[in-house]
């Protein structure tokens, strides 16, 4: 039998080519199963949305939902006076599903209900399942379903969008803290406020967290309870919608941080126990609780939970046309252990027994179903064991991703800043972490995620510059050295890492322009304030002070790279590296950059052998407008100069004047 390409591609992975070879055929049968031998499309087994859930029919309503466990189940709300009646009690169809048909003129856009469940021993007021709106009573706190039907659905005026992936730039964000005020910001507030500077910044793609409801606010969106619902604190499913239009109308695709490797253990709010049972949706058993999440663990063995996560999948593509997806949490769904305590130091650590692969059959399935639903969709995982194939085709053994997180890279640079000092950040390291990566898999790049910025971790920039951010970013008051270094550092950083990427770039909200202090969502131990929930953008928008020189330097560097066709796709070739002077260059084609990390020394007449020819200088991070010192001219063509022994190669020595601290960008004209 011939190898699957994700071995042949990698003779390193041949001695687990049984269990490489055993997880795709896993795949294989199970698509087969679900798709009875293939008598219907995986996408249209992934439909569940369609006939699950409250739906306005021709001549009613319908509302069905699973509940294999339940004994009784009655719909109240309002319109009954939250009783159980007999006329609003479901009947028990197949396979454990329970359905009811209501007249039209009982339920109206709007209305809240729930589901009251029985069962053997008990029983309990319950969100449905498949409920596509959940709002919270701003009096009592308490979620409930809301019908959602309004006379007008919102007609999407973009109808088909294809993503800019030349390449990826990514701009993280939050709905709820984007907004200068002390409070929770909604999508409209979104749209007309903030999506104008994601455009002028560059970037031509946000990712959106904590889109999926979640009853704790300060979970970051990661403890989900309605999987089909967009969270309503910031407003409705028609203002969401408009967003993601106004982004496509911009050129910015809309991805959606979608989390399927766990949810909230709320019962009333989630599916905990939705039907009584402990494992209706989750294992039953000691893996049902996650050890470090205080969150429940999805059975992935399961059909029906497939079923729901699928139709998850293509419901957020297909109702919101969102343009793909980052699955929050993929490590700990590849390995039973959740890849805690494990070292990942070699290819035998994936293959040990200790991979779970319903989990990993699940995730394959999900990416062939997204990218069937939407050829032109993006998937990313956030998954930091490495494990080889994740972001490889389907089809050649891999699960189907077409990304993966570069984890390693924030982690590196946050090492570099607390245990490092200035003399010791040796270029053939930093080199070694921004290159080393699979050939056969894209990665998003990114100096630091929101993971970094929360409360208990600090940004790059408040690590670099630290309490003098709060006297010393004005421009009217004299400078510190500190100062100096953290704005001439975090410029270094974003390039180096920016201008290596083999996929795309990530960059969350407000850290292009250094945004100070940590993100504290509203909690008690700070009063329920969101005073650390938001984002300053006047302190980008104040001239007085120095945040614009980062943001202004962050547009210009992705503006080079979006000025490169297939930027990501060209070969990275190293020019140069001493650890003994802190210096790297590299070239991309046409483009070289120079980087002098050193702390103390400047070198005049730095040579560099490249392509003979005219260079011209195309981003200075040491120019006066990027809070520089103007120590290079960037005016002055550079010309390489003629030397016989490398003639026939066709190089010639750059000379280049290589301040401390500085980073310059230069292009090959002639």
């Amino acid at each position: 039998m011939e190898l699957l390409k994700l071995i042949q591609n990698d003779p390193w992975l041949e001695p687990f080519t049984e269990a490489i070879t055993g997880r795709h055929e896993n795949y294989k049968n199970k698509a087969l199963q679900l798709t009875g031998n293939g008598t219907m499309s995986l996408t249209e087994f992934a439909s569940g949305h369609h006939w699950f859930g409250l739906h306005r029919t021709t001549d009613g309503w319908v509302l069905r939902e699973w509940a294999p466990n339940a004994t009784d189940i009655y719909i109240v709300g309002d319109f009954n006076g939250w009783q159980e009646l007999e006329e609003y009690r479901l009947h028990r169809i197949d396979n454990g599903s329970w359905e009811i048909h209501l007249p039209a003129d009982l339920l109206h856009h709007e209305d809240i209900y729930k589901l009251r469940v029985h069962w053997d021993g008990g029983c309990g007021e319950r969100i449905p399942a498949w409920a596509n709106r959940v709002i919270q009573d701003e009096q009592t706190h308490i979620f409930s379903a809301q019908v959602w039907c309004p006379e007008q659905p919102y007609q999407f005026s973009i109808d088909q969008f294809t993503p800019n992936t030349d390449p990826l730039l990514i701009y993280e964000c939050h709905i709820g803290m984007s907004q200068q005020e002390d409070k929770v910001g909604t999508y409209n507030e979104f749209r007309e406020n903030v999506l104008p500077r994601v455009a002028k910044a560059g970037y031509n793609c946000i990712q959106i967290m904590a889109i999926q409801e979640h009853p704790y606010y300060g979970s970051f969106g990661y403890h989900v309870s309605s999987f089909f619902a967009a969270s309503s604190r910031f407003g409705t499913p028609d203002e969401l919608k408009a967003l993601i239009d106004e982004a496509h109308r911009l050129g910015i695709a809309v991805i959606m941080d979608i989390v399927h490797s766990h949810a909230v253990k709320n019962e009333v709010e989630g599916l905990g126990r939705f039907d009584g049972s402990y494992d209706q949706y989750f294992y039953g058993d000691h893996r049902r609780e996650h050890p470090a999440w205080d969150s429940l663990c999805f059975d992935y063995g399961k059909n029906e939970v497939i079923h729901f996560l699928l139709s998850n999948c293509k419901y957020w593509l297909e109702e919101f046309k969102f343009d793909g997806y980052r699955f929050d949490g993929v490590t700990s769904m590849l390995y039973k252990s959740h890849g805690l305590g494990e070292a990942f130091g070699g290819y035998g650590d994936y293959y040990n027994g200790n991979q779970d692969d319903n989990a990993i059959c699940y995730l394959t399935l999900a990416n062939k179903l997204i990218h069937d639903v939407n050829p032109n969709a993006i998937t990313i995982a956030e998954e930091v064991s490495g494990m080889p194939g994740l972001a490889t085709k389907v089809e050649d053994g891999g699960i189907g991703f077409d990304y993966r997180m570069a984890m390693g890279i924030p982690d590196y640079w946050i090492k570099m800043i607390k245990e490092k000092k200035d003399e010791d950040w040796h270029p053939s390291s930093i080199w070694w972490e921004l290159t080393n990566r699979r050939a056969d898999e894209k990665t998003i790049s990114y100096a630091e995620s929101h993971d970094q910025a929360l409360v208990g971790d600090k940004t790059i920039i408040f690590r670099l510059i630290d309490a003098e951010m709060y006297w010393h970013m004005s421009k009217l008051m004299h400078t510190t050295l500190t100062v100096d270094r953290g704005i001439a550092l975090h410029k270094m950083i974003r390039l180096v890492t920016a201008s290596t990427i083999n996929g795309g770039y990530l960059n969350f909200m407000g850290n292009e322009f250094g945004h100070p202090e940590w993100i504290d969502f509203p909690r008690e131990g700070n009063g329920w304030s969101c005073k650390h929930a938001r984002r300053q953008w006047n302190l980008m928008d104040d001239h007085n002070l120095k945040y614009h020189y980062l943001g202004d330097f962050d547009r210009q560097m992705i503006e080079i790279i979006k000025g490169k066709h297939d930027f990501q796709k060209t070969e990275i070739q190293k020019v140069w590296d001493s650890d003994g002077d802190l210096v790297l260059a590299y070239r991309r084609e046409e483009l070289l950059f120079v980087f002098n990390f050193h702390p103390g020394k400047s070198f005049t007449d730095y040579g560099f052998l490249v392509p003979e020819g005219k260079y011209e200088i195309v981003l200075n991070s040491d120019a006066v407008e990027f809070g520089g010192f103007n120590r290079v001219d960037s005016s002055v063509p550079y010309f390489t100069q003629y030397d016989p022994l490398y003639q026939p190669e066709g190089k010639g020595w750059l000379k280049l004047y290589l301040p401390t601290r500085t980073a310059v960008v230069l292009k090959k004209v002639e």
